[in-house]
């Protein structure tokens, strides 16, 4: 059996596996006899199959078989391990928002350099990565994860503050990328933008369910002003005031063309009148001027 190295940083990047599903991971290989998916490697170190070489190290009579892979630097298999997880279909909101943050901040140092040593920063290699190629590099893991520029730049954020708290407060990581609580977003960046003596007050914060926050003061709701008719004596008046609903308008015609109301349609029958005298006053007077002539 080779030895292989477990990165606890490579390991991490894993959602773990419940006592249940390693039980069961354990009893189908066992079943099988072999170790059918090949564990991923990359110069020695496991990039993907730490739970399926635990079992092996259990069980040395299982066959297996190892797929190595290269990369320039840690950060390119950090960027691979982050990507090869977000393809899983088990994983919940939070561990997937942590991953394309992992998987960001991965690829910025890949292309960055190592920004994290003293000794690196002064090295031009290790310059910060310009702001345009880090808007490209967004833009093509919104791509592939199918989501927008803007996540990924909120889920390195997300990212970085769920480190940050697990550094103050460990087993916090686990209760958040599970969801056995919810914090907000933001308060979770918060975490690693503070300084590091609040880092463990803000963690603990996380645990804090909405109903352990005081309540807020509740004030009386302001009462809206009732607009008054200008004529107390109108019908509208009367009712608003009397405590009664004015009745629904009734529909008069059901016709569209005609008139919605009574008094439009006597309007329109007075019209018709006046323009039929006024034909008729018109002839008869043509008429009679005619016979006067004869």
């Amino acid at each position: 059996m080779d030895r292989l190295i477990i990165d606890p940083e490579f390991r991490d990047k894993i959602p773990p596996l419940t006592e249940d599903e390693f039980t069961l991971l354990e009893e189908n290989i066992l079943s099988d006899g072999a170790v059918f998916s090949p564990l991923i490697v990359w110069d020695g170190t496991i990039l993907d199959g730490h739970n399926r070489y635990e079992i092996i190290q259990k069980h040395p009579e299982l066959t297996y078989a190892v797929h190595k892979m290269s990369f320039d630097n840690r950060y390119e298999a950090l960027s691979w391990i982050c990507k090869h997880q977000l393809g899983r279909r088990d994983l919940t909101p939070q561990q997937k928002k942590y991953l394309i943050g992992q998987r960001y901040e991965a690829e910025k140092m890949a292309h960055g350099g190592d920004r994290k040593s003293t000794t690196a920063k002064s090295t031009v290699q290790n310059e910060q990565l310009k702001p345009k190629n880090a808007a490209v590099t967004r833009q093509r893991i919104a791509d592939d994860a199918g989501t927008s520029e803007s996540y990924v730049m909120r889920a390195g954020w997300y990212a970085q503050g769920v480190d940050a708290a697990e550094e103050a407060l460990p087993g916090i990581k686990q209760e958040i990328l599970t969801g056995a609580i919810k914090p907000t977003e933001t308060a979770v960046a918060a975490v690693a933008k503070a300084a590091p003596e609040e880092r463990s007050r803000l963690a603990a914060d996380l645990k804090k369910s909405k109903d352990d926050s005081p309540a807020p003061l509740t004030t009386k709701p302001r009462q809206p002003l009732q607009e008054k008719p200008r004529c107390r004596r109108s019908r509208k008046y009367r009712l608003r005031w009397s405590g009664t609903r004015p009745p629904a308008p009734r529909r008069m015609y059901s016709v569209p063309w005609m008139a919605r109301s009574s008094r439009s349609w006597s309007f329109l029958t007075a019209s018709f009148r006046n323009i039929h005298g006024f034909c008729r006053t018109a002839i008869t007077g043509r008429n009679s001027s005619r016979s006067c002539r004869k």
